[in-house]
């Protein structure tokens, strides 16, 4: 006979103090240290325990006592439920508080290296409409909110399809979305329109558990030269499906002349990831540019572009000062991407080596040097672990700077040997993830000290944080 579990407890009258990691905010009951979303400090809540462990738990707002001076009202009507943008209730100035304070700590707790005093955070130029890249899933279930069921009418099914984004923490409950305002608001015009056509035309939408079901994923992307492109992803079952999407293909086109690379793809893996499937083409090019001072930059289906293009110039210019070329250094760029930074350095470098994982990005990066009738760049793709060895800089020269841009996942210890071994003059560090970028700065610290920290926010009303680090090579 099992035992009953139980109940987990409700906390009365609780107030919140501080913000804290991943869009949570934190309070203190007794020893125990409470996680909450979607309050802000000085709230006082009643919350309901969700997860419990030793030391802490995880808990919802069952009831608001008193709302903290600090909120502001939610712009988006989706807010508290698609999980995207969990700091929308607290003003920006805090968010850019808690994100230095989020950077400081990090770099402190985890580092442990010696640090100098930190450059103000550079806030974001826009905090709406700033991302210029969108995915939205496809769903014959929809997700639904405890009071959206209890407004249901009886007999009302629940298969109804929705396009939007996946609640946090659960991969197969898509929550429908009217209005983002992340993005431009053509790209809500796209999006809606796409559904009610697959709704009228009764289109299956995609069974993320069955695998099966038409309609699968979207992808949008716009950028500063005012091109737009759309990726649907199809998942072709049964006869007909075809021809049902070239229709739905034919009808974006015709109602929305705007978007100049229209493409779609059959997808019929597990999983959403395109980078390995070969992508067609419907209308227009197969890619955009994006414009940073006088350069241009192809972006395609595939390639990685920084998702906030105003905030990539800020972040970039950090990235360029710190590196402090002179127009004599080599410099190698790891994680290179399109060739963004590369390309953006190479002017004031007497030459740049580009490294990327991803073959396309690598095709990508070189065409954007030709473009830019810039010769000083060699770019090279494959794993970085594999490429950048001693071999390859016996080959190429010892770097005299080495601009790193990591994946949130930090670097491959095999690569922070390589990089100590090659002993360039200056490092920097671009980090999406504090976190890991200061672990790898432990690493570096027996040869290299910190110089500099500025974090910079790509991404507003989130957590998420980037941040560049200059270190220069110890004196024997």
């Amino acid at each position: 006979m099992s035992r009953k579990r139980k109940p987990l407890p409700i906390l009365e009258n609780v107030e919140i103090k501080a913000v804290a990691a991943e869009g949570k905010c934190v309070a203190h009951v007794d020893d125990m240290v409470v996680f909450v979303p979607f309050v802000v400090p000085g709230d006082i809540v009643d919350l309901q325990v969700k997860k419990k462990r030793r030391n802490y738990c995880e808990a919802m707002v069952v009831r608001f006592i008193t709302y903290s001076e600090k909120r502001v009202q939610p712009k988006c009507s989706h807010f508290g439920v698609c999980g995207g943008c969990k700091w929308q209730n607290l003003p920006y100035e805090e968010q850019l508080k808690a994100k230095q304070q989020q950077v400081y700590d990090q770099l402190h707790r985890i580092g442990k290296v010696e640090l100098p005093e930190f450059l103000p955070i550079m806030g974001s130029v826009k905090t709406e409409e700033y991302r210029n890249k969108l995915e939205f899933a496809c769903a014959n279930k929809r997700w639904y909110t405890k009071e959206e069921l209890e407004a249901l009418p009886e007999g009302i099914g629940l298969s109804e399809g929705a396009i939007g984004f996946h609640i946090t923490g659960a991969f197969d409950k898509v929550y429908p979305i009217e209005k983002c305002y992340l993005m431009d608001d053509f790209c809500n015009k796209v999006r809606n329109a796409i559904r009610d056509y697959a709704k009228t035309n009764a289109l299956s939408f995609y069974d993320i558990r069955a695998q099966h079901g038409l309609l699968r994923d979207l992808m949008i992307r716009n950028s500063n030269s005012g091109e737009w492109m759309l990726l649907v992803q199809f998942h072709y079952d049964k006869e007909g499906d075809e021809e049902r999407a070239q229709a739905l293909m034919q009808f974006i086109a015709d109602t929305f002349p705007e978007i100049t690379a229209l493409l779609f793809v059959d997808n019929q893996k597990g999983n959403d990831t395109y980078g390995d499937l070969d992508l067609q083409l419907f209308k227009g090019k197969d890619h955009i540019f994006e414009l940073m001072e006088d350069l241009h930059f192809k972006v395609g289906a595939k390639s990685f572009y920084q998702t906030n293009t105003e905030q990539a110039l800020h972040l970039y210019d950090v990235a360029r000062k710190f590196a402090n070329l002179t127009g004599k250094e080599l410099v190698y760029d790891l994680y290179t991407g399109t060739g963004t930074i590369a390309n953006f350095v190479a002017r004031k470098a007497k030459k740049v080596i580009g490294i990327e994982y991803v073959p396309e990005a690598i095709e990508d990066a070189k065409i954007n040097s030709e473009i830019n009738k810039i010769n000083n760049t060699l770019f090279y793709a494959g794993d970085m672990k594999d490429i950048l060895t001693t071999d390859f800089i016996k080959e190429h020269g010892r770097p005299d700077v080495i601009i790193t841009d990591p994946p949130r996942a930090g670097m491959h210890e095999d690569v922070i040997n390589v990089i100590l071994a090659a002993a360039p003059d200056r490092i920097v560090y671009v980090s999406c993830n504090p976190a890991t970028q200061a672990r790898d700065l432990a690493l570096l610290d027996t040869q290299y000290k910190v110089e500099a920290v500025q974090p910079v926010d790509m991404f507003p009303h989130t957590p998420h944080v980037e941040n560049v680090v200059l270190l220069k090579k110890r004196t024997p």
